[in-house]
């Protein structure tokens, strides 16, 4: 896949210099985020290519996690470049609960760089949606803002309407994994008929994946073939 570069984006690079993030120094490669810190990021090289989860086995994985073996999610594969803590946890944070706008074109960024080596192109881009009181209360969608990026970047379709949330589901931070499958039991639906059979699902983080499996199996019940995941990091 390859990305697309739009002459806005050199115009704002050209009037507003990029300047890191992290450190404030100046920015590199068109990103808020300098050399050093970039490679400072927390790389998740070994992952399980099915869920995207950390896997202790070396630098490379070729196939998937025992848990995705023996109870395999609706999502075909996931990718997930980072792991979520340090610099990326703070980046997602900031967004989520701080309103750091900036740092979504940032993650949008990053993650774009890391599908255009790794992921083949879907027909569609659908950022995971929050309930309409969830939404009125945060005042936005981070899985929005940062698909918006995405989508720019690689040159693809972004679609906002195809899903709903159907639940106003507990915060799934403080639940344990078993929780997190019954919270997120039947919480989507597919609001109209869908023409796309391959499908990517854009989050900022995944932690067991219940969400993202809720939301494929509802594509998956609506005729999509292939689901894909695709999130910042993995924790």
């Amino acid at each position: 896949m390859k990305k697309a570069y739009h002459w806005p984006n050199i115009i704002q690079d050209c009037l507003f210099p990029p300047t890191c993030l992290l450190c404030g120094h100046d920015g590199d490669n068109r990103r808020d985020l300098c050399h050093f810190c970039h490679l400072d990021l927390p790389w998740n090289r070994a992952c399980c290519l099915r869920c995207g989860a950390v896997m202790e086995t070396g630098p490379t994985v070729t196939g998937p996690c025992g848990h995705c073996l023996s109870n395999a999610p609706a999502f075909d594969e996931t990718h997930a470049p980072f792991i979520y803590q340090g610099a990326i946890r703070y980046l997602i944070t900031s967004l989520k609960f701080n309103s750091a706008y900036q740092n979504a074109r940032l993650l949008g960024q990053l993650l774009a760089e890391h599908l255009a080596h790794t992921a083949s192109a879907p027909e569609s881009v659908i950022p995971v949606p929050l309930h309409p009181f969830r939404y009125q209360e945060r005042g936005f969608n981070q899985a929005i803002e940062i698909a918006r990026t995405v989508t720019q970047e690689l040159g693809l379709p972004l679609d906002l309407t195809s899903c709903r949330r159907l639940r106003n589901t507990k915060q799934q931070t403080s639940l344990s994994a078993r929780q997190r499958h019954r919270n997120m039991k039947q919480a989507f639906a597919v609001a109209k008929p869908l023409k796309a059979k391959h499908v990517a699902i854009l989050d900022d983080v995944m932690t067991t994946g219940s969400t993202t499996h809720e939301l494929a199996l509802a594509l998956k019940q609506a005729g999509v073939e292939k689901v894909d995941v695709w999130v910042c990091a993995r924790s």
